[in-house]
């Protein structure tokens, strides 16, 4: 059943989802080459559990040992945090990170480019980015799921990349994963109906190549098939009277998210 929030319910994951986006505000500045992605899990949980005073909410999901996901180039995501992995010029990175503030999570994730990378790379990254926020404004009462993955779906193809379809974004409150599914495919108008007070994520996986996708027997780590980039966004969204909020937005968003739609 999906959980409608609660007026005090949304103030605490107003919260917990500024906490989100000042994380992922505060990486980007170890984001380098020659960082390994244990050095970025560690600061993250760090900057969480002391400058925050949260918890990282990745920690201990499904027994996942560690603060966040750094999902590297092929990578598409869950890639695991490691210490012999080195970041270099050149190389796209997603961090995806959960807080868990007073009972209630916040869940986001951002495409970092590592140094100067090359032009495809830049393209893949900004059409994901569209793809996100072109979602994200269409969410609003009376709207469906179907409208959302919709709007993903059809911007993704009119540039010649391909979906994930086996991850989707999700419900989240009180629990990390809650109903509903959110794909990020699908038919317009089509699929449940959007409602005030629900609360999800929106986090599209875009592929330079193919669509298929390769497991890893770590039982986390999700590759493309082909080898080819990957790239993801994800903000945790509210649906309000009148159309949406999101509980994750960074301040470097705060212009670029109006001339999405």
């Amino acid at each position: 059943m999906i959980k409608i929030k609660t007026p005090a319910e949304i103030e605490k994951m107003r919260i917990s989802g500024k906490l989100t986006a000042q994380v992922l505000e505060a990486v980007s500045t170890v984001i380098r080459p020659g960082i390994s992605t244990m050095e970025i899990n560690d600061f993250c949980e760090s900057y969480i559990r002391g400058e925050l005073d949260a918890i990282p909410g990745s920690r201990g999901q499904y027994d996942y040992p560690y603060a966040i996901n750094t999902s590297l180039n092929h990578v598409i995501c869950h890639g695991i945090p490691s210490e012999k992995t080195f970041l270099k010029e050149g190389d796209i990175l997603n961090v995806d990170v959960t807080v868990k503030k007073n009972g209630y999570y916040g869940n986001s994730s951002k495409m970092f480019a590592v140094g100067k990378i090359a032009p495809h790379a830049s393209r893949l990254i900004e059409v994901t980015r569209d793809c996100l926020y072109r979602a994200i404004n269409s969410v609003r009462p009376g709207k469906t799921l179907g409208d959302i993955g919709h709007a993903i779906q059809s911007l993704a193809e009119q540039n010649r990349y391909s979906v994930v379809r086996e991850f989707c974004g999700h419900g989240i409150g009180r629990a990390m994963h809650e109903p509903p599914e959110v794909a990020h495919f699908g038919t317009a108008a089509a699929g449940i109906p959007l409602v005030e007070g629900m609360t999800f994520t929106i986090e599209p996986m875009i592929n330079q190549g193919r669509a298929d996708i390769r497991q890893h027997p770590d039982g986390w780590t999700v590759t493309t098939r082909d080898r080819r980039l990957s790239a993801q966004c994800e903000h945790t969204i509210l649906v309000t009277e009148n159309g949406y909020e999101i509980l994750t937005l960074r301040q470097e968003e705060q212009n670029f998210i109006q001339h999405c739609g």
